[in-house]
């Protein structure tokens, strides 16, 4: 993990320092700036997820710092541990409780959603917002729960402390300064925004198409109850579903979250022991006859997922 962790910090670190400093030409500039939102995402992934899920490593500190990473890509991570470790581990696919399967009123990811006209093309314009996700999150939906002092709408107003208060403002201006005034003072105003928006862009899209393959798929249950009815963990397993679990290199970049089921059973367990807890979980699934999700390639996942968005913006 900390090897690992460790190329994967150096690569954002080298591809940050060539694009700001070294002003390659225009065409290389663009590509490693489409790397360096992978990159993002990836650290998001292997180091942020993981410390915000405390399995990136068996001390404590060690995981409040990896799970910070969010706050240095411009997130804030006491956010993001209410919204996905609480609302989202908890009510899995649950509408107005997921608030991951909530993105209206431009998309429509569950039957209990309003069906708008601009719907019925959601499967063609998805990939523009998805994009955009990125920039959102970090420029409209944090502020929106600072202010407004809740995670989501159903939930009870919260008390951030003074250290709390500090760590929002503090990180936000520095990763405005570090992606954005510290470009723009290097290589120009335009070429520093259109980086800063491919960037992005690249960082939105992996992220979110990584999530909603795991929940957003036509073999997926989506309960039409506003609770989890019955057993948890059979809540989890009809939810969610796995893509390409044999694809080493997904497995690397993703930190894991190709394994989406094991996952959820799981939070608190490093991705590294997946493929073994995933062989133990498929064998009781068909010990008690349990259905269990899962796409064989990335590829058809993205197709049903494609498929159900379509379905979603006609029925």
């Amino acid at each position: 993990m900390y090897l690992k962790s460790s190329v994967q910090r150096t690569t954002a670190v080298s591809l940050y320092v060539v694009l700001v400093f070294f002003t390659p030409p225009v065409w290389l500039a663009l590509l490693l700036a489409a790397l360096l939102g992978v990159n993002f995402a990836v650290l998001g992934f292997n180091i942020m997820h993981e410390g915000g899920h405390q399995s990136f490593s068996r001390h404590s500190w060690i995981n409040s710092v990896a799970g910070y990473f969010l706050n240095i890509l411009g997130g804030n991570i006491y956010f993001w541990k209410v919204k996905h470790n609480v609302n989202h581990h908890t009510f899995t696919s649950i509408d107005g409780l997921d608030s991951d399967i909530d993105a209206q009123p431009f998309l429509r990811f569950h039957p209990n959603q309003p069906r708008l006209v601009i719907h019925r093309f959601q499967h063609i314009y998805f990939f523009v917002l998805y994009g955009i996700s990125y920039l959102v999150w970090i420029f409209y939906d944090d502020f929106v729960k600072y202010f407004a002092n809740k995670i989501a709408p159903h939930m009870k107003p919260m008390t951030l402390s003074v250290k709390e208060h500090i760590i929002f403002w503090t990180t936000k201006v520095l990763y405005v300064t570090a992606f954005v005034v510290v470009p723009m003072l290097m290589v120009g105003w335009l070429p520093a925004l259109v980086g800063f928006i491919v960037m992005t862009f690249v960082c939105g899209l992996f992220i979110s198409i990584v999530f909603q393959l795991a929940h957003v798929v036509e073999i997926n249950h989506f309960p039409s109850e506003k609770k989890v009815v019955g057993d948890w963990a059979l809540h989890q397993l009809s939810t969610t579903s796995n893509f390409d679990t044999s694809n080493k290199l997904l497995f690397w970049l993703l930190g894991g979250l190709n394994f989406q089921v094991e996952h959820h059973l799981f939070p608190k367990v490093s991705h590294i022991h997946y493929a073994k807890i995933n062989a133990l979980v498929k064998e009781t699934c068909r010990e008690f006859n349990i259905k269990y999700n899962e796409y064989s390639t990335m590829f058809s996942a993205m197709a049903s997922h494609i498929s159900y968005l379509r379905k979603m913006g006609v029925a």
